[in-house]
């Protein structure tokens, strides 16, 4: 059936940093991304160093966070929004992100799943605090202690070696089991978690489609792929199968 958006009632996308490049924000692997050009973030982007050293932790990440605080929804983001709202009642269309920058929700896109979290909240370094993650705008180069114990906060990132976001992940799944069209956009989808998203959609009949700047492999899985920049494709493609 192909793309066909009038014809599909579960619509989900999975997002990924090559999305946000036209915001100014870097993606994360090769040539030029983060763990490249600042290793000493990819060091710190672990669980044991959070764990050991929360206030190196949210020193390094501050520069990023100035940045995400900066940045602007592109054409790609904005597009997605808009589809949301042109569906019928009986339709919907969920974003599952990789991004940590909140751009999706800035467009006006309503239902986000930020599964690696993001970096306009905090929350507690101790996990045995009971402080809810929180929205937190402030531009500070040491990390404040928690209002309820004291620890030092850290940002509300999902870093290696750390389970994801149950609640997010639980409705991640759900998304997947139900949709019939999946679309893959500024990420290859072959790192897990995500790699298991197109063969679950695949499995129950989706149309799955990948914008990329880059190809993925053959075999992982997609009907379609479309090579190009996210923000320049993806308004044009939504536009052309309204």
């Amino acid at each position: 059936m192909g793309l066909e958006l009038a014809a599909r009632r579960r619509i989900v996308v999975l997002t990924g940093a090559g999305i946000s490049v036209a915001s100014g924000l870097p993606t994360y692997r090769g040539v030029g991304g983060l763990w490249t050009t600042s290793p000493e973030l990819a060091s710190q982007a672990a669980a044991a160093p959070a764990r050991d050293d929360p206030t190196t932790t949210w020193r390094n990440f501050a520069s990023l966070r100035r940045a995400v605080q900066a940045a602007e929804p592109n054409a790609a983001h904005l597009a997605l929004a808009e589809l949301e709202r042109s569906l019928p009642t009986d339709a919907t269309l969920t974003i599952i992100t990789q991004n940590v920058d909140g751009l999706h929700a800035r467009a006006g896109s309503r239902r986000v799943l930020e599964l690696h979290g993001s970096l306009l909240r905090s929350r507690c370094s101790d996990v045995a605090c009971s402080l809810e993650p929180f929205e937190d705008l402030r531009d500070a180069s040491e990390a404040p202690p928690c209002p309820r114990c004291g620890a030092p906060l850290r940002p509300d990132l999902v870093l290696f070696d750390e389970p994801l976001p149950a609640r997010a992940e639980w409705e991640s799944k759900r998304a997947l089991r139900e949709c019939d069209l999946f679309v893959a956009v500024g990420t290859s989808g072959t790192v897990s978690p995500a790699a298991n998203f197109v063969r679950a959609a695949a499995y129950v009949g989706a149309y799955t489609l990948l914008i990329n700047r880059e190809p993925a492999p053959d075999d992982a899985g997609f009907d379609e792929q479309r090579i190009g920049l996210a923000e320049a494709l993806l308004p044009a493609l939504l536009r052309a199968h309204a």
